[in-house]
């Protein structure tokens, strides 16, 4: 019984990422928008690598994020008294 729970310990450590591995991810992510959104923002006339050039990536990513992946919000309860939950 010990090693089971020793095995699962070890597994799920080794499952966990270290502070610079979710900023090299964080990296590869930037990396990635300014790559596929970057020539439509200097098509639309932001100068590349500026204040609104970096604006625009964040946007236009932002919107396709929320076209591919929709929230819906979920509410129940009674008047007076509602729990809401968004996924």
């Amino acid at each position: 019984m010990r090693t089971l729970m020793f095995l699962a310990a070890i597994a799920m450590l080794a499952g966990c990422a270290t502070d610079a591995e979710r900023a090299a991810q964080a990296q590869r992510d930037v990396d990635q928008m300014m790559r596929v959104y970057g020539p439509a923002c200097q098509k639309l006339g932001y100068k590349s690598d500026s204040d609104q050039w970096r604006n625009c990536v964040l946007r236009l990513d932002t919107k396709d994020n929320t076209e591919r992946y929709p929230m819906t919000t979920t509410c129940f309860g009674h008047p007076g008294l509602f729990q809401c939950s968004t996924f």
